[in-house]
């Protein structure tokens, strides 16, 4: 298989990145197709959809992994379910699948065609395989099950980011910022409250601690 686009956001580096599509709707990013797909035709019909169904690999994994079982995050990372009940980047395959939103769709631009997207859960640089439009009437099942996700929702910290801090990003990225934070990037099997961790975003690294259910912001600085 070869990309047939590429995805850029402000996420350089895994650490931090939403382990769902859609958890953290304010981070945005940019689909930019690839030759010979980087042409208006390819995407004739796609401004009629809100949301579309992109296919991409987990490229920064070193090799393919073929355990049968994995380690879930929600789960805490310690116990361990079938690869297949669970949505891990550790794949036999490395393959992913995110629904994003359709922001808009830049038509003419010096890369072609460019689709802005939502709720991205991508590194900048992710290759893209495929992308679907998502269809409502087969697409949607409110009433489904969902495992043992349902079982073990994941709460949302409290971010304390100090004005000062906040003011070193600009004025557009500050709210995904929070909220990306919010998600808790750390590791599910790390919990030291004095460890600092610094999750690099949009050119800065945001550094920060947890304690206590709170995530505490202590520096940010240019990347």
């Amino acid at each position: 298989m070869k990309p047939v686009a590429h995805i850029h956001t402000d996420l350089p580096a895994k650490f931090g990145v939403p382990r769902q599509s859609g958890l953290v709707p304010e981070l945005k990013g940019r689909i930019v197709l690839t030759p010979p797909y980087r042409d208006a035709n390819a995407l004739r019909g796609l401004e009629g959809f809100d949301y579309i169904w992109v296919i991409w690999q987990f490229h920064q994994n070193a090799t393919p992994c073929d355990a049968l079982t994995v380690r879930p995050p929600r789960l805490g990372g310690n116990e361990r379910m079938g690869v297949f009940a669970t949505r891990s980047s550790f794949r036999p395959n490395g393959l992913a699948l995110s629904s994003l939103k359709v922001e808009h769709i830049e038509w003419d631009t010096p890369e072609g065609p460019v689709i802005h997207v939502s709720g991205i859960d991508m590194t900048d640089g992710t290759p893209v395989l495929d992308i679907k439009p998502y269809v409502t009437f087969t697409d949607s099942h409110p009433d489904a099950r969902s495992g043992f996700v349902d079982t073990c929702p994941k709460p949302t910290l409290e971010v304390q980011f100090s004005e000062n801090l906040l003011s070193f990003l600009p004025d557009d990225k500050r709210e995904a910022a929070v909220a990306l934070l919010e998600q808790d990037p750390r590791p599910a099997y790390q919990s030291d409250p004095t460890r600092i961790y610094g999750i690099p975003f949009s050119g800065f690294d945001i550094r920060f601690y947890v304690k206590s259910g709170t995530l505490v912001v202590t520096d940010i600085v240019p990347l």
